[in-house]
């Protein structure tokens, strides 16, 4: 009965926020406690609520701060010189673009935290992707697969929790894994080229006074032709068309979080905006102090700094408060999903299905049957759920086969690009709060391509021997 209900509540969620029938915020409210009542909770369910929205104060409080330190930082111009430098790079081309979205999430994601590296990736490509009229939603696609990857890293959530959990050494699960991972960054690599070469038609389709004109640049299908994308003779064009109606030239990033006219700039303070966002960068990589406080103390010492008015403080605390509300009440929101799915035992009984369900003449093939549980098992649950309550089950099933913990880990990891894409994980619903997007349309580009990369990784693990059978 629990485990129907389970599985249930999750697919009416799903299908409620993917056909946009309902916003995910009232889908994570509503949804759960209808559930919850069903399945007996009674007045209950709100004690179990409020127990994990108390779990969630401290990642609610840190999105909060979090987001109006580094909203600070992109007012006051920190990132200007950042989307300044990696458009010399990408140029203008929604391919090379998409590509670069890929390689910067990937060297932000070797802090472990993914909440940071959205943060910063949102502020440094979604006005690049305003400027070329590219989707955001290809922008948190590419950066939720890369960071789901790479957050298989020994200092990353789950691997630490594998670890801790069959009592084995973490970097003994990840080194042997180093393969799986470049091969399923090789993956995301070409599904990132395929989303830009797929915005680049798009924009010639429907744009063909901007992208139509022959500049020497490269054919698309069907035969026509696409601008050089160097950075030279496309931005020209790109600036020639915006252009004001007096035939002046306009700020390219005019209208954008990057407009070089806003009167938030402070290039005076420039050292010392870059100097405390690296301190704070520094001390969450050293996790000397809680992440919330750390964003609070910088949160304040930058409006001080930059915006020593008081009221000017007030106004930059409320040009922030939308974006801040959003994620908040996304993330408390996600209380009450959570909050049903432990307290009213749904998740124990989803999890001892998992396991009764593997016959015994699969037992020679736990380690990758792990794997292939890991990639659903960790979308419906929490990390802490699958590797404290289901992981330490299978591992003692494949004992009696011959296969070793260490292998049950490694196996274990590879469903993370698809974890990452779960409503219960706070930093996608601030990557897609940031970016503005919708969680369903998000889930549409996203989930298969994370099967696909799961999938690869577990195949490549297998195939170099870094994952044995029984």
């Amino acid at each position: 009965m629990l485990v129907a209900l389970g599985f249930l509540m999750v697919a009416t969620f799903m299908a409620l926020i993917m056909t946009k029938r309902m916003t995910p915020l009232l889908a994570l409210i509503i949804v759960p406690t209808a559930f919850g009542l069903f399945a007996g909770a009674g007045f209950g369910v709100g004690d179990m609520v409020m127990d994990a929205v108390k779990d969630m104060s401290g990642t609610a409080a840190l999105l909060m701060f979090a987001i109006m330190y580094f909203g600070i930082m992109i007012d006051v111009g920190l990132f200007d010189k950042l989307v300044a430098g990696i458009l010399k790079i990408v140029g203008h081309d929604p391919a090379k673009v998409v590509i670069g979205t890929a390689l910067l999430t990937a060297l932000i994601s070797l802090d472990g935290d993914g909440s940071t590296t959205f943060i910063v990736v949102t502020a440094a490509l979604l006005p690049i992707y305003q400027r070329l009229g590219m989707s955001p939603v290809v922008l948190t696609c590419v950066a939720g697969l890369t960071n789901g990857t790479l957050n298989i890293v020994p200092w990353g959530g789950p691997t630490a929790r594998a670890a801790a959990a069959l009592g084995v050494d973490a970097s003994a699960i990840f080194v042997p894994m180093l393969p799986s991972l470049g091969i399923g960054l090789v993956v995301i690599a070409i599904f990132a080229w395929q989303l830009g070469l797929s915005e680049r038609r798009r924009l010639h389709r429907e744009s063909p006074e901007l992208w139509g004109t022959e500049l020497g640049g490269g054919t698309l299908s069907g035969g026509s032709k696409s601008p050089a994308f160097d950075g030279g003779t496309s931005l020209a064009l790109l600036e020639s068309v915006a252009t004001k109606g007096d035939g002046s030239e306009a700020a390219t990033m005019h209208g954008t979080v990057l407009d070089p006219t806003r009167e938030t700039l402070r290039p005076k303070l420039f050292p010392f905006n870059l100097a405390l966002t690296v301190a704070i960068m520094v001390l969450l990589i050293v996790d000397v102090m809680p992440l919330s406080y750390l964003f609070m103390i910088g949160a304040a010492l930058a409006l001080v700094v930059n915006f020593p008015r008081v009221s000017d403080q007030v106004k930059m605390i409320a040009a922030h408060s939308q974006e801040i509300i959003a994620v908040v009440s996304m993330v408390l929101g996600a209380a009450v999903l959570t909050g049903v799915l432990s307290g009213t035992g749904m998740v124990d009984a989803m999890s001892q299905w998992l396991v009764e369900v593997i016959p015994d003449s699969m037992g020679p093939f736990m380690a990758v049957l792990t794997g292939l549980i890991s990639i659903p098992a960790t979308f419906l649950m929490s990390n802490d759920a699958f590797y404290f309550g289901i992981l330490p089950v299978l591992s003692e099933a494949g004992a009696h086969y011959g296969i070793d913990a260490v292998d049950m880990a490694r196996a274990s990891i590879t469903g993370q690009p698809v974890h990452m894409q779960s409503p219960l994980v706070p930093a996608i619903l601030l990557l897609v709060s940031l970016a503005r997007v919708d969680l369903g349309d998000h889930h549409k580009k996203v989930l298969w391509r994370a099967v696909v990369v799961s999938l690869v990784m577990l195949a490549s693990g297998v195939l170099f021997g870094a994952i044995h059978m029984g």
